[in-house]
């Protein structure tokens, strides 16, 4: 292993972010996409080193992962992009690591776990704001009720959306609501509701197939999950559509449309000043089956910045030899107290 990192997916606006800290911290690592001239624009001014390949060209993809101890995947949406990534990793014994948030990818990743880990390799998808602060958090909250037979995680604060973000979200519209039950994932029907207090008093919370429905089981082992988010007027109407309405979104047509419309109606993401002065909430509540809760609330900064630090945080881990091979989620590799070795990130038990 070199210790070298290949960025794929470069030119969106995650891949920008992650690029500029390493480039600013020294690290070695490759900027690559499909594009070459989109991946050099980024890469050159940087010094860093740069290439292009495309999903679709395994030969390709061979020669770019020679040399390499990690690939940092973050070129969405994970549905279309994952599956050969993960596979030349698999041929040339390198380090996986995404961003994606999709539940599917992570329990692909999984049942891969045993290939991965006879070729000495880690899969870790999941290594921005979803999922390690709410990973971490899960686990820190089993620690404190190791018999806790449910969990809940609920955030607020993720108000600014990426393009990439938005257009993965809309893949999920015509679904129902994601919970792990009895240890096994299933969709239900309507959508969940509670009133969760972040530290200001209770807010209207709605509940969301986030990726620690299916993370948050492997590292922690409790059978009964499930995840909210604070409640907004947009996230408000689009799961309170119709099933029917939300079910033509889904069409293969309708998608297509609404991805377009992400495109020339959004920013490529939050600013730099919503970057530096943002902040995201995090609550998570264990329970067991006398009854028994413990409450934890975990503060960090804005999603997208976060998303940059714990990248490179693990990809460096992993980069110089502290990779577990087989499946593996932040926590359960690192720990819950990784969250804590980012500046601004703060965790706080509510109950003793």
């Amino acid at each position: 292993m070199t210790g070298t990192i290949l960025l794929y997916g470069a030119t969106g606006y995650t891949g920008r972010l992650i690029a500029e800290k390493a480039a600013r911290r020294g690290i070695d690592l490759v900027c690559a996409g499909r594009d070459a001239q989109g991946v050099a624009a980024v890469a050159q001014p940087l010094g860093l080193k740069h290439l292009a390949v495309s999903l679709g060209d395994p030969a390709g993809l061979d020669r770019a992962l020679q040399g390499k101890a990690v690939v940092l995947h973050v070129a969405g949406p994970f549905s279309a992009t994952s599956a050969p990534m993960v596979e030349a990793c698999l041929r040339n014994g390198v380090h996986y690591l995404d961003i994606t948030g999709e539940i599917e990818i992570f329990e692909r990743c999984a049942a891969l776990g045993e290939k991965a880990r006879a070729a000495g390799v880690m899969l870790m998808p999941g290594v921005g704001f979803d999922v390690v602060p709410s990973d971490c958090l899960a686990l820190h909250v089993k620690r404190r009720l190791p018999d806790a037979t449910s969990l809940t995680l609920a955030m607020a604060g993720l108000t600014n959306m990426s393009r990439g973000t938005a257009k993965t979200s809309i893949e999920a519209v015509a679904r129902g609501t994601a919970v792990r039950r009895g240890g096994r994932i299933m969709e239900i029907d309507g959508v969940p509701r509670r009133q969760i207090d972040f530290g200001k008093g209770p807010v209207a919370a709605i509940g969301v197939s986030w990726g620690d429905v299916a993370t948050a089981f492997h590292s922690t082992g409790i059978p009964d999950i499930e995840v909210f988010f604070e409640s907004s007027g947009p996230l408000e109407r689009a799961l309170g559509l119709p099933r029917a309405v939300r079910k033509f979104m889904g069409t293969g047509p309708m998608q297509a449309i609404l991805k377009q419309l992400v495109t020339w109606t959004m920013p490529p993401g939050p600013d730099a000043r919503v970057r530096q002065t943002a902040r995201a909430t995090l609550l998570g509540e264990a329970r067991n089956a006398a009854g028994r809760v413990v409450r934890s609330r975990l503060e960090v900064i804005e999603p997208y910045a976060l998303t940059a630090e714990t990248a490179l945080l693990i990809a460096g881990k992993a980069a110089h030899g502290g990779a577990l091979p087989g499946y593996q989620t932040p926590a359960g590799a690192y720990g819950p107290d990784l969250i804590l070795e980012i500046e601004g990130c703060r965790r706080e038990d509510l109950n003793a």
